[in-house]
């Protein structure tokens, strides 16, 4: 059966950590809804606001679909924007910032042992 919704309908989390700043992540599709391999999350970060700097033994792909911040990978900041796209591998430590006036949206594709 096919699953068509609203990103803005669906429920977000809070990130709740002490490194963390202004950050939420909601399910778009998983195992719940039939994607028993993969999670596909949208992450908001707010204007000033960051993910936690972390790394962890899977992959992710990432597509930024509104807004500008940056990327830090192993210490190096990436610049990224609506449209761009990015491929972290495993064990590389990363963080998004939101280093615009608007809020930062991405998509984040996870194996499902990846999203908690």
């Amino acid at each position: 059966m096919a699953i068509i919704r609203e990103m803005d309908a669906i429920k977000s989390n809070v990130m709740n950590d002490s490194t963390v700043r202004d950050a939420s992540i909601k399910v778009l599709i998983g195992p719940e809804e039939g994607w028993d391999s993969h999670v596909m999350r949208g992450v908001e970060i707010g204007e000033g606001g960051y993910s936690p700097l972390h790394n962890h033994p899977w992959p992710h792909i990432n597509y930024i679909i509104e807004g500008e911040g940056s990327l830090l990978i192993n210490g190096k900041e990436n610049p990224i924007k609506k449209g761009s796209v990015a491929c972290i591998p495993p064990g590389e430590t990363h963080q998004f910032k939101n280093t615009g006036k608007e809020k930062l949206v991405l998509i984040c594709i996870v194996p499902k042992e990846g999203h908690k």
